[in-house]
């Protein structure tokens, strides 16, 4: 028969004797939202992206990269459009 380990959550008669709430507390605490733990991270997005391995031309990918931040979105953006012009999407 194994021992009955002590438990790891101490009762307070008094709320005086409860230790004081720091950054470390807070830090370590889970958030709940009703009766269930609050998910945490980044919302799942409704649809998802899939990550692939493309080769293209250095020049090509340099004129993308200095039209500034989200180029990679500008891309699928781009072959998107083009796929409905085929009539493929």
């Amino acid at each position: 028969m194994s021992a009955k380990k002590p438990s790891t959550t101490a009762m307070w008669n008094d709320p005086e004797d409860a230790p004081a709430l720091d950054v470390a507390f807070f830090k370590n605490a889970e958030q709940y939202k009703g009766t269930q733990p609050k998910p945490r991270g980044r919302p799942k997005a409704a649809s998802t992206k899939e990550a692939v391995k493309l080769r293209l031309d250095a020049d090509i990918v340099a004129a993308l990269r200095a039209s500034g931040e989200g180029w990679q979105t500008r891309i699928n953006d781009s072959l998107r459009a083009a796929l409905k012009l085929a009539g493929r999407v």
